[in-house]
């Protein structure tokens, strides 16, 4: 197995072009895994923790891109308010070591469908940045993911960014696991506002074959929701918002969680998600607890 260790993004993608069937890796908190239990064994890895660029995040158009080399610790720490759903699904991810070193390109890279990042991705409408030799080309992350762990993503291409676009309303995320901490979900959901187009986002994840949206849920709320005073909802809009939301959902039993349970938490999520953004809504706030 050879090992190439790139100090620029040309470099990077040149490599990457070079060896198509290498694996890059970053905090490697799923690749060693793979690794160490022999699940994987590619020709080349390709060590991307020197390239600076993956490691960068500011404003772009009024939009905040995310290097895709950006630790969850770093998103947690200064995103909170630009990306509040992201930053709260940070804060569940493993242990403060995992999150020193786990990415949000990691996650995309490795698609699991239970990766906390994609439910966030999906309810924002953000956007996946993939670069090569041939050039940069930008995915939605609704176009993303395809069919199980796989992606849009090329070959011979690498994540570079996740384009954030800004909070204008309430963000939500919530994660259901067999425990509180350290623990795989075995289902989890995000809910954003945006104020500016009215309209309603959502992200379901560890329910399916990908992460998955309820735009029938989306299309129902936004013609719901209260957007000039943000006025508590009928109890029956609430529920049925929840029903949507498990509609959406195409869960199978395994050793986490039955697909029933998954629907059923997935429910209760929406509800509450949607509970909590009202609130926030009222208050004018936009950041996650």
């Amino acid at each position: 197995m050879e090992f190439l260790r790139p100090s620029t993004l040309v470099e990077a993608l040149e490599a990457r072009s070079a060896h198509p069937d290498g694996v890059p890796i970053m905090g490697g908190t799923d690749v060693m895994v793979e690794l160490n239990f022999d699940k994987r064994r590619p020709s080349a890895l390709i060590d991307l923790t020197r390239v600076p660029e993956l490691t960068e995040w500011g404003v772009d158009g009024g939009r905040t891109r995310l290097g895709a080399g950006v630790p969850y610790t770093r998103i947690i720490e200064h995103l909170s308010g630009r990306a509040p759903a992201l930053a709260k699904a940070s804060r569940s991810v493993a242990s403060p070591q995992i999150r020193n070193r786990g990415t949000v390109g990691g996650n995309l890279g490795g698609a699991s469908p239970a990766g906390e990042s994609h439910p966030p991705l999906l309810a924002t409408d953000a956007e996946i940045e993939l670069a090569s030799v041939r050039g940069t080309r930008r995915v939605k992350a609704r176009d993303f993911y395809l069919s199980l762990r796989t992606t849009a993503l090329r070959e011979d291409e690498l994540i570079t960014a996740v384009l954030l676009p800004e909070a204008t309303g309430p963000q939500q995320f919530a994660k259901i696991g067999t425990r509180n901490a350290m623990v795989i979900a075995v289902t989890s959901f995000s809910l954003a506002l945006d104020t500016d187009k009215r309209a309603v986002g959502t992200g379901i994840g560890s329910a399916g074959p990908t992460p998955l949206r309820s735009e029938a849920a989306e299309e129902f709320l936004a013609n719901e929701f209260d957007w000039e005073d943000g006025r508590p909802l009928a109890e029956s809009v609430v529920r049925r918002f929840g029903d949507l939301v498990a509609a959406a959902a195409r869960p199978i039993d395994d050793q986490r969680g039955t697909a029933e349970y998954r629907k059923h938490a997935l429910s209760v999520m929406a509800r509450r998600a949607l509970s909590w953004s009202v609130t926030d809504y009222r208050k004018g706030s936009t950041r996650c607890a």
